[in-house]
């Protein structure tokens, strides 16, 4: 057999395991490891099968058992296959060649065994790192005891334990080595249909003054009519809504001792302005937020002018559409020189947008490693670990699905002195234009006694992004993530 056929045959026999061993006589051998390879598939192909849909297949990867599977599977099944090239190799006689060829075919077969490992090691890393990040980030209850306690058990024909919406706290925090605690600047909510996807995107701004509490609850008792403290000795105010997780933590005595309150504190308060039960939060280091742009490469988006940052304006994001890096992204996003909160607010919802849109499942495989490394400096979250299953089919479903944004700041809302039941009544209506039937409002108003309920259930049905017309705020607040960025 020459060196071209020698070659030829292990290069089969990597992707086809004993076509080698055939070849050189070896059948029931080859039989063998043939009739492995032929199981391996048929398994693989039943799993894809029985998920039902590339959505449940992908929730049913992030669950810790799985990746565990798949990170031990995967090392296995690469020392194995390579022992079996390098048997194949064997089996094939290469020292029946001549000196010349033995050198270079050894050389091609070293390399090509090398290479058949390659993408077994890295879905094993991937695997592996997978899973040190989402338990990182991700905990359940019966395991940590800074997890909300009393959570619905997820069960298999009802994941969502009778929701038909899950709201979840959106939160940007400003948490720094040389600052205390944590100040919530940027706070969304996302309401998520989870028949649909169709998203509401509700944007609270910072400086939302006389913050009313849940009654009942011990921050409602001590700021009975709303949350009111004398100004600060610099003449600026530490009561306003993005302040609330800070006083909370900062003031245990509140809460007969308990530590780490801000998070609930400030949960229970934004359900209960919007008239709505927060499932869960999940909170982002502003500037971890930077590095996790940097490792996906940048955002690409168009600055509307030259946006002026720094403590003495000495920072510039220049005006054009450009591809910024983490730290001018978020100097983009965050920047007050020159402007106001609801602008800041609105550049923040750009970046979100763009990175959405950029942050493709290729550019994320290429740089994961980068990228997690990012994420788990990023995100605080009280998301228990087994309820990834059936979120991460949900967010595919958000991302082919109609996502409208509303932020209630003026003309809209007065932050000064609010109108809390307008805020209930347009997100009540925002949600319902969004399913096309009564949101699930499980909580009063902070005016209001009675508790709304869902009168329909959304039938599943492919959406479309909506695209608003231009209009007074009044008529209809609610626009696409996107709408107005780029413009001036």
């Amino acid at each position: 057999m020459g060196a071209v056929k020698v070659l030829g045959w292990l290069a089969l026999s990597a992707l086809a395991p004993g076509a080698a061993h055939l070849r050189a006589g070896w059948r029931r051998t080859g039989l063998v490891l043939l009739s492995c390879y032929a199981a391996l598939l048929l398994g693989l192909l039943w799993t894809v099968l029985t998920s039902g849909s590339l959505a449940s297949l992908a929730g049913t990867l992030v669950d810790d058992a799985s990746l565990t599977t798949a990170a031990v599977g995967s090392a296995v099944l690469g020392v194995a296959w390579f022992a079996m090239m390098v048997h194949s190799f064997v089996v094939l006689r290469p020292g029946s060649l001549r000196q010349a060829e033995q050198i270079v075919t050894g050389t091609v077969a070293g390399l090509l065994t090398v290479a058949v490992l390659v993408p077994f090691g890295a879905t094993a890393q991937y695997a592996w790192t997978s899973r040190d990040l989402i338990n990182s980030i991700f905990k359940n209850p019966t395991t940590d005891p800074q997890a909300r306690q009393g959570e619905p058990a997820p069960r298999p024909e009802d994941p969502w334990a009778g929701r038909e919406r899950v709201n979840i706290l959106l939160l940007g925090g400003d948490a720094d080595d040389h600052r205390p605690g944590v100040r919530t600047d940027s706070m969304n909510l996302a309401s998520v249909d989870v028949a649909t996807g169709s998203t509401v995107l509700i944007s609270l701004p910072r400086n939302l003054e006389e913050v009313r509490f849940k009654p009942g609850t011990p921050m409602a008792e001590r700021f009975p009519g709303g949350f009111r403290l004398p100004p600060d000795p610099g003449g600026g105010r530490s009561d306003l809504l993005n302040s609330v997780w800070e006083y909370s933590d900062a003031h245990p005595e509140i809460f007969g001792g308990r530590r780490h309150q801000g998070a609930r504190v400030l949960m229970e308060t934004i359900g209960y302005t919007l008239g709505l039960d927060v499932d869960w939060y999940a909170l982002v280091n502003m500037w971890g937020f930077a590095r996790l742009i940097d490792a996906i490469g940048g955002v690409t988006l168009t600055v509307e002018r030259d946006v002026v940052f720094g403590r003495y304006n000495e920072g510039l994001v220049k005006a054009g559409a450009r591809k910024l890096k983490g730290a001018d992204a978020m100097w983009y996003a965050r920047s007050r020189t020159n402007s106001d909160d609801y602008t800041r607010m609105r550049r923040q919802r750009c970046v979100l947008g763009a990175l959405l849109d950029q942050a493709d499942p290729a550019t994320v495989l290429t740089r994961f490693n980068q990228v997690a490394a990012a994420t788990k400096e990023l995100i605080q979250t009280d998301i228990p670990r087994d309820m990834l299953t059936h979120l991460v089919p949900l967010a595919m479903k958000v991302q082919q699905a109609e996502v409208t944004s509303i932020q209630f700041v003026p003309p809209l809302i007065n932050t000064g002195s609010p109108d809390w039941d307008k805020i209930r009544t347009l997100t009540r209506k925002e949600i319902r234009q969004s399913t096309g039937a009564a949101p699930v409002v499980a909580s009063a108003g902070p005016t209001a006694t009675s508790t709304a309920t869902s009168t329909a259930t959304p039938t599943p049905t492919p959406t479309k992004s909506r695209k608003k017309a231009a209009q007074p705020q009044e008529d209809d607040p609610a626009r696409a993530l996107t709408d107005g960025c780029g413009q001036l």
